[in-house]
């Protein structure tokens, strides 16, 4: 059974979606935070597989949250839960290390089909969001000074243990962004990225 946890300050939306993560039979609830300290907190004594963040908190920038437990928590999967749907804010909160996006109009269905896929380690946009990515994709590619950075080193033929001790970051984090760098190039594998990033001129 997958463990989640959810934060967000809305708590007739937490509550409903609890009920829709309990009722799968898929997943299970083992923790609620309505604010960005709260979840920290909860964090503090014991991590779910994924955590449901939504972007807009009381007391701080889900952004910036996300982008936090990504680097404390290289292992817990983060799903954005939000009513923000613009190509830039999913770049942005897929940057700062989320591994999909909900929104939160979105049907119970598909809240679980995201759990479910972060959890086995894959990129998940809700119908809605995977629409405007690809038709904005077609257009631009958007890299963060440290994902070209990456992606440089990557070319060069480096391992990600390599690159992890380069950059001083962890292999796990080195994983998750060079994840993110095949999807956002839409690559299959490396080799298809490499030769993606040099037709492209990316690096």
């Amino acid at each position: 059974m997958i463990t989640v946890a959810i934060t967000d300050d809305h708590k007739m939306l937490v509550q409903g979606m609890k009920k829709i993560i309990e009722e799968s039979g898929k997943a299970s609830v083992t923790g609620v935070a309505y604010t960005a300290a709260e979840c920290r907190r909860m964090l503090q004594y014991e991590q779910p597989d994924v955590l449901l963040l939504d972007i807009n908190l009381p007391d701080g920038s889900g952004l910036d949250l996300c982008s936090e437990l990504h680097e404390s928590f290289p292992q817990l999967k983060i799903l954005a839960l939000t009513s923000y749907g613009e190509y830039s804010m999913v770049k942005r909160m897929l940057d700062h290390g989320a591994s999909g996006y909900v929104l939160k109009n979105a049907m119970g269905e598909e809240v679980i089909e995201g759990i479910l896929t972060v959890h086995a380690g894959a990129i998940f946009l809700c119908h809605e969001v995977d629409m405007l990515m690809k038709k904005e994709s077609v257009t631009q590619i958007w890299l963060t000074p440290r994902e070209e950075e990456l992606l440089r080193l990557i070319v060069e033929g480096y391992t990600n243990p390599e690159i992890a001790e380069k950059i001083c970051l962890s292999p796990e984090t080195i994983k998750g962004y060079r994840k993110n760098l095949l999807f956002k190039l839409g690559a299959k594998n490396t080799a298809t990225l490499v030769k993606m990033a040099m037709e492209q001129k990316l690096v």
